[in-house]
């Protein structure tokens, strides 16, 4: 302690700290600032995908930077954000509501997921080769879970969301990737709603497992067809339970 108390006495260091750039400690700020906005923009994203903040509940920000210990501009920057991502909509001298998700947003969700997720199959197919990925999908593709069983559940959507990421990842095309990160964020909000209801979809582990066999085999247009239906399956299940006529 003696030490570090000279240090701060020191002459040398002083005028090191008087020389310094005028910006030096504003961009401190700035990159704490950030940092906190980063952190409140993950937890409210999950809070909103995980259902703790229903869909059209009104937000306050006031209240916001409270529950998430932070002041009103890094939830001013996260809420920003949370509307890119179409889960949150700003209403000027309103405040903030969640996003609803009607039968016809289910529906373009998943013909934008077909037209995305079926090109990274094929592509994933044709130039996906990498054994360490290949290997996690493998692990992925026969992920398992406990009807009734919420935590299993829980963790088989996240699981599911690594899986069509990583196929993704495969296709080595960033814009095709950011795209289904994209779509996933929608998609677990529709799985998380559904255990609220008590429904837990159908057991995709022998769709998971023909796609990534296509893959292997370097067959891009059977790895296509099968994530067509693959999507389209899941589709149609939704739609059921959302009162909407699948096509």
């Amino acid at each position: 302690m003696e030490k570090l108390k000279n240090k701060r006495s020191s002459p040398s260091l002083a005028r090191r700290e008087h020389l310094s750039p005028p910006g030096r400690h504003a961009a401190l700020r700035e990159t704490s600032t950030d940092s906190l906005s980063q952190r409140v923009y993950q937890a409210l994203k999950r809070d909103i995908i995980t259902g703790v903040h229903p869909p059209g509940e009104a937000l306050g920000e006031k209240d916001l930077a409270k529950r998430y210990s932070s002041s009103r501009t890094p939830v001013r920057e996260a809420a920003l954000r949370l509307q890119q991502d179409h889960l949150l909509k700003i209403i000027p001298n309103r405040g903030y509501f969640i996003t609803k998700i009607s039968v016809q947003d289910l529906t373009d969700l998943y013909d934008y997921r077909a037209a995305v997720e079926c090109a990274c199959a094929e592509l994933a197919a044709m130039k996906g080769m990498n054994p360490a990925l290949l290997e996690r999908l493998e692990e992925l593709a026969n992920t398992e879970y406990k009807v009734n069983d919420r935590k299993s559940y829980e963790n088989f959507i996240s699981r599911d969301t690594e899986f069509h990421l990583s196929i993704a990842q495969l296709a080595r095309n960033q814009l095709l990737l950011q795209a289904v990160e994209a779509a996933r964020c929608q998609m677990e909000r529709i799985m998380y709603a559904a255990i609220d209801i008590g429904y837990y979809g159908e057991f995709p582990g022998r769709e998971h497992r023909g796609i990534l066999d296509a893959i292997k085999k370097r067959d891009s247009r059977a790895a296509r067809q099968l994530m067509y239906d693959h999507i389209f399956g899941s589709r149609d299940q939704v739609l059921k339970l959302a009162g909407g006529n699948p096509r």
